[in-house]
């Protein structure tokens, strides 16, 4: 699962069905975006979890900055490489163990 802090922006998508369908392709369980996504309905379709605070149909500038393996905090909770992620349409749950 990637986790991207956005910052909780709305003002621009962090994740486009092209980089959906890469991440189904290289069999990720799903993304989860502190900011918006776009091409809902295609992403709908590809068989990944996505979690966002919402749409926005304009791209992002890509910078190239982000990091990998970090812990990444937002909404009050920290996300940890290795901890396992669950999710559903009613949010998402952190645990450091498998639950199931």
């Amino acid at each position: 699962v990637l986790v991207v802090d956005g910052g909780g922006s709305m003002r621009c998508a962090l994740l486009g069905d092209q980089l959906a369908e890469l991440a189904e392709e290289n069999d990720w369980a799903g993304v989860v975006v502190n900011g918006c996504i776009r091409d809902s309905a295609a992403i709908a379709d590809i068989s990944i979890g996505v979690k966002a605070l919402g749409v926005h149909p304009l791209k992002s500038v890509k910078r190239g900055v982000g990091e990998r393996n970090i812990p990444v905090r937002f909404a009050g909770v920290t996300f940890v490489p290795g901890h396992y992620l669950y999710a559903d349409e009613d949010g998402l749950l952190l645990a450091e163990k498998p639950l199931i």
